[in-house]
């Protein structure tokens, strides 16, 4: 029994210094699980990062929650996607703190110095559909932007907790030690498909396949957000033909019946890649994303060239 009171002082303790070292961590909100598990990496186990928009949804049409607005009450730290891919975060953050507003020490745009792809002049469109803004917004799936992306979190991190900037620095440099040599692994999985003809079925893909040297030559959408014509498909169909179509990439949410019906019709494959972290069970962190939409596809292209079903 006397143990027992020796050990009750201890205990509360521990409890104690646990509950304040959980208290020191800075709370991070990002819009996507990708940016989350990026800044996990950086921040480790001083930040607390959490996302809005569930990965397993279209993150570009994700209406915003009044829970939302409350995980931003103590947050120290935003990060977005950018590139108007997450503009319904614009709402939450009218009523935020200033420091999480744009030109806030709190404030990160992810995109900032990212080479962008399909860059256009602004312009006020009132066709159906969403815009990608002045460039492809989908840069995170291209592995070797997430130097770029972490350099901007890590900048961010250190405006708010500068006494900690080494080991930010640390964090990203260790990160990046993994990245490097996966990118090239990645590279010579898909280097004999190099070239190969795809379809997709929204806009989602082309930093993916410049970084792997595939060839989107069309979207079953003709717009994004746009479903196709009857005219758009049969277009599709006789292009895929004609240029031997192999591959048709899909994010798991999009529908099913039309990729389908057009690999049915021109002897092709659809490939559900997974878009985000979360958005396919097991894939946990930004690592295993990149690796398995680069296996899938490796999969898929070797079975194709086999004459696999």
């Amino acid at each position: 029994m006397t143990s027992i009171r020796l050990l009750l002082p201890l205990l509360g303790l521990a409890l104690c210094c646990s509950a304040a070292a959980a208290g020191d961590r800075i709370k991070v909100v990002t819009t996507t699980s990708d940016l989350r598990s990026l800044v996990q990496e950086v921040g480790k186990e001083r930040v607390e990062a959490i996302n809005l928009a569930p990965p397993t949804q279209d993150v570009e049409a994700y209406e915003p929650r009044p829970q939302d607005a409350q995980k931003l009450r103590d947050a120290k730290l935003v990060v977005r996607i950018g590139l108007d891919y997450d503009l319904w975060f614009n709402r939450l953050l009218v009523d935020a703190s200033p420091d999480l507003r744009r030109g806030g020490k709190g404030y990160v745009d992810a995109s900032i110095g990212v080479p962008l792809l399909e860059i256009r002049a602004v312009s006020f469109d009132a066709t159906p559909g969403h815009s990608h803004g002045a460039g492809n917004p989908h840069y995170w799936l291209d592995p070797a932007n997430a130097e770029v992306i972490t350099g901007g979190i890590m900048e961010g991190l250190i405006r708010i907790d500068p006494d900690r900037a080494q080991t930010y620095a640390s964090n990203r440099n260790a990160f990046l030690a993994r990245l490097k040599p996966k990118i090239e692994e990645w590279r010579r999985k898909l280097e004999r498909f190099a070239g190969a003809p795809v379809i997709a079925y929204h806009n989602s893909w082309p930093y993916l396949a410049r970084r792997f040297r595939l060839n989107i030559i069309d979207s079953i959408e003709p717009k994004p957000g746009i479903a196709p014509s009857p005219s758009h498909l049969a277009g599709l169909i006789k292009k895929m033909q004609e240029r031997r179509v192999a591959i048709i990439i899909k994010q798991p949410f999009e529908p099913e019946q039309t990729p389908k019906m057009l690999a049915e019709r021109a002897g092709a494959l659809v490939v559900p890649l997974a878009p985000s972290v979360g958005s396919v069970p097991g894939i946990d962190d930004y690592l295993a994303l990149i690796e398995y939409d680069v296996t899938l596809l490796a999969i898929a292209f070797e079975d194709r060239r086999r004459g696999k079903p």
